[in-house]
């Protein structure tokens, strides 16, 4: 069925992979977008497409659309980004998911919201399940994002309680790709910028903390997977990649991939920074028959064509 569906952070990293998948798909697209972090070079190429339509405003600002879903994916992910302006940040989880959900309701359409791993904190279990309640600093740096992610899924499951509303849930993890911003300060990015340039791979820490990464097309393809699930399925679901490595182990495969002479540079942890992350994907194999296919080293090996085609910029604090 063709439908009408609204992305918001469509011009952002995700919401750009997403916008296209769901055009190659038959259905029209509304990319709503304040271009705080998203891109007009992301969705450029998508303006000619008769069932692309661009709205350039802020979630954060109530908005009457005839769609028939919606996929919320408004706000800055990298440190960089969301610390620039956390009172924004925290507004843009809350207030935004609020008026998504609201425009959910009057038309009484299915509603997804882009979660992260980020609630769980610097968690106390290893890998995460969805039932695990996460240990967040909620007065640190990083609260601005990691609350106001935890605060926009209440509002979710409470929507979903008392208005009997159709929602969906994912927690997203590291996810890496094409289009990725390419200052905007995580890991991935910085390492192949610094390779490629052959500045030295900044390594926060001793590099044993350890992180998953998902690329881009596997997360798009279990947020549609999602979307289309059964009603009862509303989350939250992880959508991650389950294998694990060291910070360490990705800096070294980026230098033998990029032919870099980099140093490795260590430098100490930023405050809250977690020392684990892992997906349990058991509920996305079970409830969304969704599993990622793209190893590291091809995902990465796309990735960097990628950067070498993009403009140079300034390397920011990673994560």
């Amino acid at each position: 069925m063709n439908k009408r569906i609204l992305v918001t952070g469509g011009a952002g990293f995700v919401g750009t992979h997403l916008c296209r998948r769901l055009l190659d798909g038959g259905h029209r697209v509304v990319c709503m977008d304040n271009f705080s972090t998203g891109s007009m070079h992301n969705v450029a190429e998508l303006l000619n497409n008769p069932a692309f339509s661009l709205l350039t405003q802020d979630v954060n600002e109530a908005v009457n659309l005839e769609v028939d879903e919606i996929y919320n994916l408004a706000c800055p992910a990298s440190p960089v980004h969301y610390q620039a302006d956390p009172i924004a940040t925290l507004k843009t989880s809350v207030v935004g998911a609020l008026n998504m959900l609201e425009l959910a309701r009057d038309r009484n359409i299915p509603v997804l919201q882009a979660s992260t791993s980020e609630v769980y904190g610097d968690p106390h279990v290893h890998p995460q399940s969805e039932n695990c309640w996460g240990n967040v600093n909620p007065i640190g740096p990083r609260a601005c994002y990691d609350e106001g992610k935890r605060s926009a899924e209440t509002l979710f499951f409470d929507y979903r309680r008392q208005f009997e509303l159709p929602i969906k849930v994912v927690r997203i993890f590291n996810t890496y790709g094409p289009h990725m911003h390419p200052a905007d300060g995580r890991v991935v990015a910085n390492f192949i910028k610094q390779a490629l340039s052959g500045d030295d791979i900044t390594v926060y820490g001793d590099g044993t903390q350890t992180r998953s990464f998902c690329y881009v097309d596997d997360l798009v393809a279990g947020l549609m997977a999602m979307m289309s699930s059964r009603p009862d399925v509303t989350g939250p679901i992880n959508l991650g990649n389950p294998e694990e490595f060291t910070i360490r182990q990705l800096a070294d495969l980026i230098l033998e991939l990029t032919n870099s002479n980099s140093r490795i540079l260590h430098r100490p942890l930023p405050v809250d920074d977690p020392r684990q992350r892992l997906p349990d994907i058991e509920k996305a194999r079970r409830l969304l028959d969704w599993t990622p296919s793209v190893p590291l080293r091809d995902g990465l090996t796309r990735t960097i064509a990628y950067f070498k085609t993009v403009r140079e910029a300034p390397v920011l604090a990673a994560v």
